[in-house]
């Protein structure tokens, strides 16, 4: 639940956290490079990060963390990050967007990945401010996805050193959407588990796991779809931080996110036929229940039509006072239930 009453009657701009309460401390760490060398560093306080702004190199400030109001204006006013940009950071219920701010863009995706249970889904929201050599990362716990870049700028394999920041900027995307693959093949083995118990024996167990997961699957689509326009907008080439020749990699990650939606969609229908599935399947159970319990009662309607004639007390009736009444009147309901047994069968009714 989204906790936007606590900035109720508060001016635009005001930063209020809105996502879960973090006790810990909040952690920045910093990557300076370019093409010759890179440092690595944790930074303790927020001034020693300023040494960074307008340098040569190029700057990956990560601040692990967004419940530390007084540190995010301590930040953005050094780094001239508008107010309002802070307090879509504090605020954790962000849709994916991009804006342009003229001497930086601002720009909100969404990390997905699988929880410690399995079959559980966790996430978090992820900000970006991409300035003149600097890219500025906010992320809400400890944990991400960017482990692969980072091993990237260590090792100085491929052009990540040698390019700029908005190339930086779409190597954590791309890191970002390509989780998102990883996040679906776990719901994807989810799914064909789900499809053998349909087959096999399907319980209420089974219907609800069906429903976790399409929630699951909406909260995915309301994550990704966004985040399909942010980067169509990126790839245009209308915003000057961007490199051209960073356009094409980032069409690149649009065809990838495209690959997502299709994917998350067509879960989304192979779950809505497998609630199908489930009901046709427990309507079916509950026929044949039905069926083979008017099967018994009708067998029983003609020994009860038997057991009623012989059961009338008048005083003058055939059969009475017969020695062999009794064994003669069951043998005749015997007869007549296995005939009626085997009618049944001849028509295939059981």
């Amino acid at each position: 639940m989204v906790k936007r009453a606590r900035k109720k009657g508060l001016p635009p701009g005001t930063i209020v956290h809105t996502g879960k309460a973090k006790g810990r401390k909040v952690k920045i760490s910093v990557i300076d490079y370019d093409a010759k060398g890179m440092t690595e560093e944790k930074i303790g306080e927020v001034a020693e990060c300023y040494k960074f702004k307008g340098n040569k190199h190029t700057t990956w400030i990560n601040v692990d963390g967004v419940h530390d109001v007084k540190l995010l204006e301590e930040l953005g006013g050094h780094f001239g990050v508008h107010p309002l940009v802070l307090e879509d950071i504090a605020n954790t219920e962000q849709r994916p967007k991009v804006e342009d701010f003229e001497k930086y863009l601002f720009l909100v995706a969404r990390m997905f990945y699988p929880g410690q249970e399995e079959g559980e889904i966790e996430s978090e929201q992820i900000s970006f401010i991409l300035g003149k050599g600097v890219v500025i990362s906010f992320q809400e716990s400890k944990g991400d996805v960017f482990e692969l870049v980072r091993k990237r700028l260590r090792s100085r394999k491929g052009r990540i050193r040698r390019l700029g920041p908005d190339y930086l900027l779409y190597a954590l995307l791309d890191a970002i959407v390509d989780n998102y693959f990883v996040v679906l093949e776990e719901f994807g083995g989810e799914i064909e588990k789900l499809e053998g118990e349909l087959v096999g024996e399907p319980s209420k167990k089974t219907l609800k796991r069906i429903h976790s997961l399409k929630r699951d699957m909406i909260y995915l689509r309301k994550g990704i779809w966004p985040l399909r326009e942010v980067i169509s907008m990126l790839s245009r080439g209308d915003y000057r931080l961007v490199k051209k020749e960073t356009i094409r990699y980032l069409r690149d990650i649009y065809d990838h996110t495209i690959q997502v939606i299709d994917t998350v969609e067509t879960y989304r229908e192979i779950l809505s036929g497998m609630v199908e599935v489930y009901l046709s399947s427990m309507s079916n159970k509950m026929n044949e229940i039905m069926k083979v319990l008017t099967i018994i009662a009708t067998i029983f309607i003609p020994l009860t039509f038997i057991t009623g004639i012989y059961g009338m007390n008048f005083a003058h009736m055939p059969e009475t006072g017969w020695v062999h009444g009794y064994p003669f009147a069951l043998g005749l309901m015997l007869l007549v239930a296995l005939v009626m047994f085997l009618y049944f069968r001849s028509r295939k009714w059981i």
